[in-house]
């Protein structure tokens, strides 16, 4: 028996929740026309509030560190290695990149083939029409490349 409990429509965006007894866990179904930006960035955010992976282990010599996912500046591979920088330091991590590129949140996209950025955390950046447009943040001297083509995309998602 399903017994209706939540209902509401937002724009072109209906919500409505389902009391199941005989659900054996919870499950979000998206129905759709066509998959576009608006229902990618939800089910990223479904995806970002899903228990499991809010954590990241970082290493550095002997020893492991729970770093804040948002005090990540960027990620880059470094001969076969990824590491994660801070302002004032960096970690390896045992994650690939593509796989950091699914699980991590919205605010992290990727800029080259061996950049993911944390836009949260980007200052400026320098367009460069002919190659990788250089990118600042605020309180460091690290600076990354994004290459032309992934420019569009980091444009797209700073863009309100």
């Amino acid at each position: 028996m399903h017994r209706s409990l939540y209902n509401t429509a937002m724009s072109s965006l209906k919500v409505k929740i389902e009391i199941d007894p005989e659900a054996s866990g919870k499950e979000v179904i998206i129905k759709c026309s066509e998959v576009d930006q608006e229902v990618m960035r939800i089910q990223k955010l479904l995806s970002e509030n899903a228990p499991g992976f809010s954590q990241i282990s970082f290493y550095k010599e002997d020893s492991e560190y729970f770093v804040p996912l948002g005090d990540i500046l960027f990620f880059e591979t470094d001969g076969g290695l990824i590491r994660a920088h801070t302002a004032d330091d960096e970690f390896e991590t045992r994650y690939k990149l593509y796989e950091l590129e699914e699980k991590l949140p919205s605010y992290f996209t990727r800029i080259s083939k061996s950049t993911i950025l944390n836009t949260h955390k980007l200052y400026s950046i320098t367009k460069n029409l002919a190659g990788a447009s250089k990118i600042e943040f605020q309180g460091t001297y690290k600076t990354v490349y994004c290459s032309r083509n992934y420019y569009k995309a980091l444009k797209d998602i700073l863009a309100p």
